[in-house]
């Protein structure tokens, strides 16, 4: 995975803020200037952006889109995580200066053949069944203390679906690295 230099991350981690502040201020969506526009950040690239208070998960919510500019992706997350994640309410404007950000950028994910290959901390996994989908990202698993089978069973139910689905030949298994930072390592 090509990681991002410095400056993109800077960058990134100052678009999220400015896309959290909008959200929850109830304005419009910044843009980064076309002249800081640099290759790293108009690659398309799939982004996912955590939101913590006080240690505890505040939203989560990322942009699967291959196909779009990083830096777009990041907005796009960043606006949905503060006022679109249906575990929570909105992002107040008196909880701004407390909120913590983290982007994750994803590579695309690849069909998992033998659930045995999953490494949990390093793969991110995505489960699909049905209409039944969901993921969870690869630092969920050291952050909760879980091995590789308690990842597949919490993705599942993420998903609805019966925590051992995941054995099941019938549903599809996917994994993806992962590429996170935050202002602390930005």
């Amino acid at each position: 995975m090509q990681q991002l230099v410095q400056s993109d991350r800077g960058q990134l981690l100052d678009l999220a803020r400015a896309a959290v502040e909008a959200a929850a201020r109830r304005g419009l969506r910044p843009a980064l200037d076309a002249i800081a526009l640099t290759p790293g950040l108009l690659a398309p690239a799939a982004a996912f952006v955590t939101l913590h208070e006080g240690g505890m998960l505040r939203g989560c919510i990322g942009m699967m889109r291959y196909d779009v500019p990083l830096w777009i992706n990041v907005r796009d997350s960043a606006t949905a995580a503060a006022r679109n994640d249906p575990r929570f309410e909105p992002v107040a404007p008196s909880e701004l200066p407390d909120l913590e950000i983290e982007i994750s950028v994803l590579e695309p994910p690849v069909p998992l053949p033998d659930p045995a290959m999953f490494e949990a901390g390093r793969h991110g996994i995505v489960v699909e069944r049905g209409e039944s989908r969901a993921l969870l990202l690869p630092q969920v698993a050291p952050e909760m203390g879980w091995g590789a089978q308690e990842m597949l069973e919490a993705v599942c139910r993420k998903a609805g679906l019966r925590a051992d689905a995941w054995r099941d030949r019938a549903t599809r298994l996917y994994v993806f690295e992962s590429f996170c930072f935050d202002a602390r390592e930005g």
